[in-house]
């Protein structure tokens, strides 16, 4: 699934094609993902300017001047930016037809597995943090309010454990099971670790990790999941760079331990139990 850093490459990737256009034309290629495309979609968006691109944890975030398209790219899904009139593919669903620099280009979606959406937030709706699939969602990790004071004073009444936690969402949002193996050893912490027993300075070091994570994979043009594509084609590098996630019994780069694999949640984590305390 298409985590934080592969969502945020996906946004800076379309946001200079998209950003101050006029959608001349939306094609649906099907009734909708994994819930209804909303009713009138054509007429909500045709001949109206893309305002601004924006990001919500895992959503991606098309504004116009009456409302927010909310999209997320499910299991599978990306986006690519197109002329207008290349050919459909299989599983090609959706194409939001603009005027570009060198004529019109369509950005379109691809979901293979239809677990993405595409959803509308009209202004007239109240506010966009309290859409359903937002109200819930924790701090921005790269956002100023996140710090490791954020990740301490929420969990001083939780017992689960730290790596839970992170991927709950709830008080940090967006740090996918990746990432959440990959800083929770930069910060030397074992992920079976109960939140609630974790001490500010070790949070400190976390919310630091998670930060420069993040930013990196970014830089990078995120991992390169099975399915994940970014605007442009192209996979990211970052899993060149994996510390323990999907390095079982590898030796780890630090002290040359074999790299372990645990269930949690029905979820694999990654760690060394020397480097993770």
């Amino acid at each position: 699934m298409p985590e934080l850093p592969e969502v945020e490459v996906t946004r800076r990737g379309v946001a200079p094609h998209i950003e101050g256009r006029v959608v001349e034309r939306v094609l649906l290629r099907r009734d909708g993902l994994r819930w209804p495309f909303p009713p009138g979609l054509a007429a909500l968006l045709e001949g109206r300017r893309i305002t601004h691109t924006g990001r919500r944890g895992k959503y991606l975030l098309i504004g116009f001047g009456h409302g927010t398209l909310i999209v997320h790219l499910g299991m599978s899904g990306h986006l690519r930016v197109l002329p207008a009139d290349t050919e459909p593919k299989k599983h090609d669903h959706i194409d939001l037809v603009i005027q570009g620099e060198t004529g019109l280009q369509a950005l379109r979606i691809n979901d293979p597995r239809r677990f993405g959406a595409v959803l509308w937030h009209a202004n007239d709706d109240g506010e966009l943090d309290q859409h359903i699939l937002l109200r819930g969602l924790g701090v921005e990790p790269l956002g100023d309010d996140f710090s490791g004071a954020t990740l301490f004073n929420a969990t001083r009444r939780r017992s689960a454990p730290i790596k839970q936690v992170l991927l709950a969402g709830d008080i940090v949002v967006g740090v996918g099971n990746i990432y959440a193996c990959e800083s929770l050893f930069r910060a030397g912490i074992n992920p079976k670790t109960p939140a609630g027993r974790i001490a500010r300075g070790r949070y400190d070091k976390l919310a630091a990790a998670i930060r420069g994570i993040l930013a990196e994979a970014i830089v990078q043009g995120g991992s390169t999941l099975r399915d994940f594509l970014a605007v442009n084609g192209q996979s990211g590098y970052f899993q060149q760079t994996y510390f323990v996630y999907d390095r079982t019994g590898v030796p780890c780069r630090n002290c040359g331990a074999p790299i372990r694999q645990i269930k949690q949640g029905q979820r694999s984590t990654f760690y060394c139990v020397n480097c993770q305390r």
